[in-house]
This record gives structure tokens, sequence and C-alpha cells, in this order.
């Protein structure tokens, strides 16, 4: 075992030679390079999957032995200072490692059919590789240096994929939005590593927790300064994980092609907040006050993120606005001290985000053979509708992902989410009521997504089979706004200006023309060619295998939380993994589980999704009309005057959410343009101000030369007249002045 641990170093660098090789071949032998463009994707699947097979090794003989090893070498010596590399391997970097890895994997099998039209096939396969290798040096990472440069390197991939492609400018914006945006906190977190070693001396966390709790102890540190150093090291992780108030990177980020959403955006990029605040929580649990302020951040973040979903049309965008709620969750339960729990939902939600991300992926890459390669209508879900019957897999798949991410048991996202929320009972009654609120919005949106993207009917009109491009029809409007004219393929819908509902009960006309047209979709199209096909079609297998496999850990993998007795205790594989922190974090702990309490939260958080299910099938599932026949519906349907009062009430919630409640347009008025302001009076001080004395004084001494140089004409007795006028001049002005102050 000690043999295998000393070759963990390797773990980061494997993937390396597949960018390196892309890089190198494009330079030296470019069209060899392109044309064997497919045999790039097997070989960075192959070695993301020895990295797996090492990680999967290391995990299972730490779960056996729970042992924290590492292996440090020395960088640099000079004088004290001594700058050390090396690996750690303890139960977060494992657990990181799989998730990196087995997400990894089945992001590259997808990525291959996924990206295969695109232009940009290599360079694509290049920056995800190097992407991991950046991740996994981040988590193997035995000092706060190494952290940092591996960091940096991360949010430099992140950078590169969101703007993959470059030439849209909206996908340059969002790539430098994210970089702008990140750069806060990356400033930050640089910040608070230098004020730790100034306090400590060292920046290898053994040494770094062992010197803050003697300090702390001996009463020999400034408390200001340590709990100041600690909030800048969580400012890295508020931006990195997308937690308010640096979140609004997020949602553009899903400018990039949807497997990079994922991995990046789902899985691995956005958990590392998570994972610096997991390393440093040691450090974090000293101090009161930044564990305050880390549930606090994740409490608002939970809620905030769950509001924003409401009323998102982009599919993509509405599934990153989820993944901001869930870091809340999990940010939330480390501010609690609920470590297991939040390592836990980190797991189960990064397969099920995955899961739900690739899925997206397949019903826009269905969508594209009828609107075209255009994200603005292949992702909006007002277009969607009865996608059941084309794309059954995905829909099954998907369906498994939203189920998780509402709290369904048996499903991964259950066990995990149940614990917080009967974590955050203890903690502050405020709190447990906010997340178990939480997670009723979440089971609403997310149903209201799947009920929009599979139920009803195909709401997308497509070009005329005869090739005819000029018929026009009017869409089916979810918002509520009338008359939205469909002409060709370009829908218009409703600005963010504009007065918008949030939820609508009318089905606009359709042209007889139109009709005729969507008639042959109620026919099985599966011996159509997909190719050629102006109908929705399934994905080819290559995309469909990750969604099973995915979907499959998504069923199972919450039983690695489930207590289960073992000689009067309740014990479970996560608690086993987590053995050596649960003992150095919480050394008198007690395992054991009340099952009563269990059963009891459990029932509340189901119930409460349900309800949350319930409400979305209300309003979106297109076979309620028979409910108005009931008279409960009649009477809250013709409510009079007070129906006026509730679509007030319906479309604050609506626009608060759809315009991302009001944050972007703030940070656009208060920063771009408070900066842009700052700029141009900046620039106006230096030049007409500190340029123009400048100037002025250069002008003034041109003309006075140039006044003085005629007065000048050689001859004696000019000179003598004009000095003796000045010095008369001057004794007068004297003897004036001289004559009035003594007077």
């Amino acid at each position: 075992m000690e043999h295998t641990y000393q070759y963990a170093w390797i773990i980061p660098f494997v993937p390396l030679p597949v960018p390196i090789a892309i890089g190198v071949g494009l330079l030296l032998v470019p069209t060899a390079t392109k044309n064997l463009r497919r045999m790039w994707a097997f070989y960075s699947v192959l070695l993301l999957s020895i990295v797996m097979v090492f990680s999967a090794d290391l995990s299972i003989q730490q779960i056996n032995s729970s042992s924290i090893y590492q292996y440090v070498w020395s960088w640099t010596i000079n004088n004290d200072f001594s700058l050390e590399f090396g690996n750690l391997i303890d139960p977060l970097t494992s657990i990181m490692s799989i998730l990196i890895t087995t997400v990894g994997i089945m992001v590259l099998i997808y990525s291959d059919n996924y990206m295969s039209h695109d232009q940009g096939y290599l360079r694509f396969f290049a920056y995800m590789s190097f992407f991991n290798t950046s991740m996994l040096g981040l988590v193997t990472s035995s000092n706060l240096i190494q952290i940092y440069i591996f960091w940096e390197l991360v949010g430099m991939c992140s950078y590169l994929l969101i703007g993959f492609w470059f030439t849209r400018p909206i996908a340059a914006n969002a790539c430098q939005k994210a970089f702008v945006t990140n750069r806060v906190g990356d400033f930050g977190l640089l910040l608070g590593i230098l004020g730790l070693y100034w306090i400590t001396g060292s920046f290898e966390f053994r040494d770094l927790f062992k010197i803050v709790n003697n300090l702390i102890d001996n009463n020999g540190l400034n408390s200001l300064f340590l709990t100041l150093c600690a909030a800048l090291l969580f400012l890295g992780a508020v931006a990195k994980s997308a937690q308010f108030p640096l979140h609004v990177w997020l949602p553009d980020a899903m400018e990039g092609p949807t497997p990079i959403s994922a991995l990046i955006h789902a899985a691995t990029m956005v958990a590392a907040g998570i994972f610096i605040v997991a390393r440093l929580f040691p450090l974090f649990t000293v101090l009161p006050y930044i564990m305050n302020l880390i549930s606090l951040i994740g409490i608002i973040t939970v809620l905030l993120g769950a509001t924003l979903a409401l009323a998102q049309r982009d599919i993509k965008r509405s599934l990153a606005y989820s993944t901001m709620s869930q870091l809340g969750y999990i940010m939330l339960a480390l501010g609690m001290g609920s470590y297991r729990a939040a390592l836990f939902h980190l797991i189960t939600h990064a397969y099920s985000k995955a899961l739900l991300f690739l899925g997206s992926g397949s019903i826009i890459h269905s969508m594209e053979s009828i609107v075209g390669y255009s994200p603005d209508q292949s992702q909006n879900m007002a277009l969607m509708g009865g996608l059941t019957k084309y794309v059954p897999i995905t829909k099954t798949a998907f369906l498994l992902g939203t189920l998780s991410l509402c709290g369904i048991p048996p499903l991964a996202c259950f066990w995990s989410k149940d614990e917080i929320l009967k974590d955050s009972w203890l903690y502050s009654p405020i709190f447990a009521i906010i997340a178990f609120f939480t997670a009723g919005l979440t089971a609403f949106y997310m149903f209201r997504m799947y009920l929009l993207t599979f139920e009803g009917h195909l709401n997308v009109y497509f070009q005329n089979l005869s090739g005819k491009k000029n018929s026009s029809s009017y869409s089916i409007s979810i918002w509520g706004k009338e008359g939205q004219k469909v002409i060709n393929k370009d829908i218009f819908l409703s600005t963010m200006n504009e007065r918008v509902f949030f939820f609508s009960k009318k089905r606009y006309p359709i042209d007889g023309n139109v009709k005729n047209r969507v008639k042959p979709l109620i026919t099985i199209t599966r011996f159509v060619n997909k190719e050629n096909s102006p109908y929705p079609h399934e994905s080819d297998n290559t995309m469909l295998l990750p969604l099973l496999v995915l979907a499959l850990v998504t069923l199972c993998v919450g039983s690695i939380g489930i207590p289960f007795d073992q000689g009067g205790m309740d014990f479970n594989i996560l608690s086993k993994w987590l053995t050596p922190y649960t003992n150095l974090l919480y050394p008198n702990s007690n395992n054991s589980v009340d099952w009563y309490e269990f059963i009891t939260n459990a029932v509340l958080s189901v119930s409460i999704a349900y309800l949350g299910i319930f409400f979305a099938f209300f309003l979106y599932k297109p076979v309620y009309s028979f409910l108005k026949n009931l008279d409960l519906i009649n009477s809250f349907v013709k409510m009079g005057p007070q129906r006026h009062f509730w679509d007030k009430i319906i479309n604050v919630i609506y626009n608060w959410s759809y315009n991302r409640g009001y944050i972007d347009g703030f940070y656009a008025t208060t920063l771009s343009s408070g900066l842009r302001g700052l700029v141009g009076l900046t620039h106006f001080f230096d030049r007409r101000i500190i340029d123009g004395i400048t100037n002025g004084v250069g002008i003034t001494s041109l003309f006075v030369g140039e006044g003085i140089k005629n007065v000048g004409g050689g001859r004696i007795s000019s000179y003598i007249f004009f000095y003796s006028s000045y010095v008369s001049i001057f004794l007068l002005i004297y003897y004036f002045f001289h004559f009035k102050v003594s007077y």
C-alpha cells in the first residue's frame, strides 16, 4: 500500500500527453493530426480511465485502512524559507478524484459525438484534457501555494472552454465575465494565503492547522486578523462555486458547449470552491464568525438560485441556477459543521446534475434538426414540448435526474439533501424553514422544466416539407403574451422590458397549413433518416451510453450514505471513508442514527417535494384542463377582484426570476457604468488639468518668448531705457504698497 501511495503524484500528469501531442501535431503535421482526430478522443478517454482505476484503488485502500498519506519534496530553500511540492491523499482527495475521473470519462465519450461536426474538435479535447490535469492537480495538492497554481490553471481552462465558440460575441463576453468575476475571488484567495503565511510561516496544511490551534490556545494571535485572512480565503470559494454575490458568471457560462457545462459547471470546477472550504475546514471550525458567514452565504445562495430558476426559458440556464442553489446547500452544510452531509451531497449532486446537463445536450441536439444551430431557439423551452415520443431514452434519463434533484427516494440526492435538511433544524429554525421551502421550489422548477420539454405537443413549427419558407403561424405562449408571430423559424419572444405573465392556459390558433405540417408528427419516426429528418430524433449511441451509465449511478450512488446496523452502531461506506476526518474534527461523535427522527424528516421533505411537483403539474401539464370542471378550481380561477391582486404578485415573482433578481443590472449600473464614469472623470482630469497645466506653461513661454524677441534690436540705449522703465515701475509699486501699509 505504501508503494502505491508513493506513485500517487503521477495522477495529475497522466492526461497531460494528449494536449501536448495535439499542440505539437498541429504545429508540425497539421494535416495528419486533423485526419486522425478521432484517435485523440480515444487516448483522452484511455488516459483518464487509467487515472480512474488508480484513484479507485487508492479509495478502496483508504476505506479499508482509514489512513492519510502525504509525500512532499523540497522545491526551493532559502534561509528560513522552504517551499515544498507534493501530494496529499486523504478521503477528500480520493472522493474528488473519483468524481473528476468518472464524470470526465462520461463527458469525453459523450463529446466525441456531440462535437464531431465542430471545426474545433481537436481544440476541444486539448482543452478538456488540460482541464482534467489542472483539476486533478488541485485536489491532490499538499499546500496552499500548489493549490493556487492549479487554481489559476483551472480558471484559465474555464475561460478557454466557456469562450470555445469565441466568434460569437455573446460567448466571448461570457468568458470575459467569468474571468473578471473569478479574478475578484482569486485576489482574495491570494491575500488570504499570504496572510496565513505571515501568521504561521508555512503553506503546508499539516503545519498550518497545528500552528493556528497552538496560537489560539496560547492567546498569541490577533483573532481579528486571522478572521480576515479566513474570510479572504472563503472569497475565493465564493467566486469559484458561484455563491452570492459572485454568482453572476455561472448562467452566462452556459454559452460554451453543453459537455463543458456537464463537466466543469456541474461536477468539477464549481466544486473547487467547495473543495477548498472542505480542505480548510479545520481552520474555519475554530473561527465561529467564519462558520456563520459560510452558512449565511450558503442559505442566501440556496434561496436565490431557486427563485432565479423559476422563469428561465433557456434549459441550460435553468440548470445553471439549479446548480447554484444545490451548491448553496453544500456550503450551508459546511457552515453548519455537517462535513459528512456536505461531501455526500457533493457526490450525489455531481452525478445527478451531470446526467441532467448531458440530457439537455441530447435535447438540444435533437432540436437542432428543426431550428438549426441557433442556441436562442434550440435551448428555448418555450419552443419545445411533446418530445417524449421522439427521444424516449433521453426522456427517461432526464426524468431520473429530475426526480433525484427533487429529493424523491430512493434516488441519490434524497439521502444527502435529507441529511442537510435534518441538520438545519438543529442549527437554525429560520435556516431550516428556508431550506425546506427551497426544496419545494426545486421540485417545482425541475418538473416545470421536464413538463415544458417532454410533455404536451411539439411547440416548434418548422419549415414546410415542400420547401416553402414564407408561411407563418402563431406560437404557443407559456408566458401569456398574445400575438407573438412566428415567421419562418424566427420566433420573437417578449423582451425583458415588456410586461409578461408567469403562467398561461391559452393556446393560440395555428393556421391550416401548419396543422397539416404538424399532423405527421403523431406517427412513429424511428425509421426516418436522422440526418434528413425535420423532426426531433434520439441521439446516437455514443451520446446515450453516458446518459444510461449516469442514470444507473444516480439510482445507486445514494447507497454509500445509507446507514446500516453493525454491532449496535450505524455505519455506512461514506462514514467509514471519512473516518480519519470525522475522528479529527469530531472525536466524541456518535455514529448512531435516530431512525424515528430520520423517517419524520424524510416524510416532511418528500411531502414538500411532492407539493412542488403537484403545482408544476397543475400549472404546466397540458392535461390539467379537465380540472377546470371542479368547483374548487373554478372558485380559484374566478375570484373576481382578487385575481388582479394575485396576477400582480405572480408578475413580480416572474420579473424577479426572469431578470435574474436585477443583480446583473445592478452590477452593470454600479460597477460597469460607475467604473466607466470614474475612468472618464480621471481621463478628463489627466487631459485637461494635469496636461493642461503643463501645456499651458509651454504655450505661455512660447508666446512670451515670441513677444520679447521683437523687443530686442541690438541697441544699448534701448536696453537701458527699458531697464530704467522696469525699475521705475517696480519702485513706484513698492513705495505705493509700503506707503499704504504704513498708513
